[in-house]
């Protein structure tokens, strides 16, 4: 242990099993399983983790039956083949002290996809639908029933025999366990369900079929949400009386609680909460927990500090933390803590855009910090430069700052140049926006890099071709950013427009004048249109946003993005989709519908906020710098305005290649 974090890093034990530290990545979609399988990707991304000291490590669902598939990339524990899979997994994790369990899932009714794009039969206790989804659930035969909970033990076997070190039963977040639970869902009359003693039956026959295939040194658990904080979901109450039975009848070694419904949009927020949500927002359920049984409690929910951490262990709230996104975002937040170099960790910052959000787009899981996660087989180890080079970086956002970082960790001599005052690009802008402070941790951090590995950083400097002539570089990284998009409008007795970014850096406002409005004119459909309306609306202002989509937002990864509309609803925003601008004048927007192509007038309008995208900034350009092809490499949304994500990536790839 360590004298700043002694309950974090004391052992804990877990039926027979002793993990080394209370640090756990807890089970996430990686999209890195292929045909059901274990990938040389999925193992290099889980031994990066445990390389960089977590405890545990809890994999992704492993479905218990062929019914049990909810995306075309879950893992599966069905059939013995998968066992070698599992087995080298295990192997690469053991390497580093770090012990591995595995998830059994069923997701009942929440059933996102098929492998050919027709509609599954989704299996439930009941045909009640599922609201987030619109899937009509068939209820499941008693047949049915006994196979899949004898799958539950043959899944544990499996995994037991390719050297896991425990499973859990996945009851969380509305999947098929806790559908059986629910009165709201089971509204069957035989012996799996009619009364709260039925509804358990199949959580109570599932764990006991699990257990049935454990040894003394392989660890049986149950991962539940302490409160679904849906409007049909399990309330805590319901979940307390469940553990303490199954507690008490002998059929726990550990439980994993976390909150929150896969059923409905506003449950599903929980399952990775935004940095809306305050740290650790869900300690207090795993308190309640931890009060009613024996076994140990771990604890999910925006614990990306191990400050906070410590405290929830030290406070008696649970016996070990899920920091996953944390560790996503840096999987060596556990060596880095050990060794007093917190100071060091790449903090998540609950952006969801590149973890969860690429799951649910289908694509491999990254960190738009730290796109090295996902990446590990690419650039997980990139090798020390053979011919150090003098490398000129113009431009300090996030896609300048991690090239920088990387070509300077290679062993170049690296110069960063940013014209402003600061670095940080467009983040600086974003943190400004209601709820979004916490964004600006991805310039602390990249910033940190950067400085740390041996950049020279250079503010309130504007290189042009002279002084870059002067300068000498080996290479050249453009990473000069975008600028707002003004695009053509119909203008008329000198209407007050304005451009997000004055707006949002309080250069501009628009004069008050009664209750007239302020039209956002949102042509992304991101944080720009959605943050400056939630931060005029603030101000006391009457905001209506319009959006050229189908609704506003929706190019953010879901949970953010109703977050954000939860805001604007209680904000009273008026939102008009399918709109794009065409011209205003002083009292009037004039928009066009983009399905019929008629016109939609709005009156009363104090002025408009353009949300219309970006431009490159190209006025250094790479013909007239007059060094050699293959010298010079732009990054970032100097090739084309898209989000951190893309730019620091790219950063990444041009800085690995130098």
């Amino acid at each position: 242990m360590t004298a700043r974090f002694p309950h974090l890093f004391s052992p804990l034990r877990i039926g027979g099993v002793t993990v080394p530290n209370r640090i756990l990545s807890s089970g996430h979609d990686t999209v890195l399983a292929e045909d059901g399988a274990v990938t040389d990707d999925l193992i290099a991304y889980h031994e990066a983790r445990a390389a960089g000291g977590v405890g545990l490590i809890v994999l992704q669902v492993s479905g218990v039956h062929e019914s049990a598939r909810y995306t075309t990339h879950v893992l599966m524990a069905t059939d013995d083949a998968c066992v070698p899979g599992y087995a080298r997994l295990a192997a690469a994790v053991h390497r580093h002290s770090t012990k591995v369990f595995g998830q059994l899932f069923h997701p009942g009714r929440e059933i996102l996809e098929s492998t050919d794009g027709t509609a599954p039969v989704a299996w439930a206790p009941s045909a009640t639908p599922s609201e987030r989804f619109h899937v009509m659930p068939r209820a499941m035969t008693e047949a049915e029933i006994r196979e899949v909970v004898d799958g539950y033990g043959q899944a544990a076997r499996r995994l037991r025999e390719a050297g896991l070190d425990g499973v859990e039963v996945v009851a969380s977040h509305g999947y098929l366990p806790a559908q059986f639970l629910s009165p709201h869902v089971n509204v069957r009359t035989d012996g799996w369900g009619g009364d709260r003693e039925g509804r358990l039956r199949f959580l109570r026959e599932a764990l006991r079929s699990a257990r049935a295939e454990a040894r003394p040194d392989f660890a049986v658990g149950l991962r539940i949400s302490g409160d679904e904080l849906s409007h049909d979901g399990l309330d805590t109450d319901l979940v307390l009386d469940t553990v303490a039975r199954l507690d008490a009848e002998g059929l726990l070694d550990y439980v994993s609680v976390c909150a929150g419904s896969s059923s409905s949009l506003s449950g599903a927020e929980h399952i990775a909460p935004p940095m809306f949500r305050p740290a650790g927002y869900t300690a207090p359920l795993a308190a309640k927990v931890r009060a009613v049984v024996g076994v140990p409690v771990m604890v999910a929910g925006r614990i990306n500090q191990p400050q906070e951490a410590e405290q929830i262990l030290a406070d008696g709230q649970a016996d070990a933390c899920a920091m996953t996104r944390a560790l996503i975002c840096d999987p060596d937040l556990p060596a880095k803590t050990a060794e007093d170099r917190t100071e060091e960790i790449r903090a998540c910052v609950g952006c969801n855009q590149a973890c969860i959000g690429h799951f649910q787009l289908g694509h491999p899981i990254s960190c738009i910090q730290y796109p090295e996660t996902g990446r590990e087989r690419r650039f997980g180890v990139l090798p020390p430069v053979t011919r150090r080079k003098k490398v000129l970086v113009v431009g300090g956002g996030p896609a300048g700052l991690k090239a920088a970082a990387v070509a300077a960790a290679r062993g170049h001599e690296v110069e960063l140049h940013e014209a402003g005052r600061r670095v940080g690009g467009q983040v600086l802008l974003a943190e400004l926006l209601p709820g979004r402070a916490e964004f600006g941790g991805v310039i602390t951090n990249l910033e940190g890099e950067a400085r740390r590995a041996g950049v020279r950083v250079v503010t309130g400097s504007r290189i042009d071709a002279p002084a870059l002539a002067a300068a000498a570089p080996d290479a050249v990284v453009l990473a000069t950013g975008a600028r707002p998009r003004r695009p053509r409008l119909e203008l008329m007795d000198d209407p007050v427009v304005l451009d997000a970014w004055s707006v949002i850096r309080g250069d501009a406002e628009i004069p008050r004048a009664g209750r007239r409005r302020i039209v956002v004119a949102d042509w992304r459909g991101d944080w720009i249109g959605l943050g400056v309306a939630l931060l005029l609306a603030g101000r006391g202002r009457k905001v209506t946003l319009c959006v050229t989509g189908f609704a506003a937002g929706e190019h953010l990864q879901q949970y953010v993005r109703a977050a954000m509309l939860a805001r604007a609803v209680r904000a009273r925003i008026e939102i008009v989709p399918n709109v794009r601008l065409h011209g205003a004048d002083d009292d009037t927007v004039y928009l066009q519908h983009t399905l019929t192509e008629d016109p939609v007038v709005l009156e009363g309008v104090a002025g408009v906020v353009l949300a219309q995208g970006h431009v490159p900034v190209t006025d250094l350009d790479p013909l007239a710098l007059g060094l050699a092809p293959g010298r010079v490499f732009a990054v970032g949304d100097r090739v084309s305005p898209r989000t951190v994500e893309e730019a620091v990536l790219e950063g990444l790839t041009v800085a690995s290649g130098l």
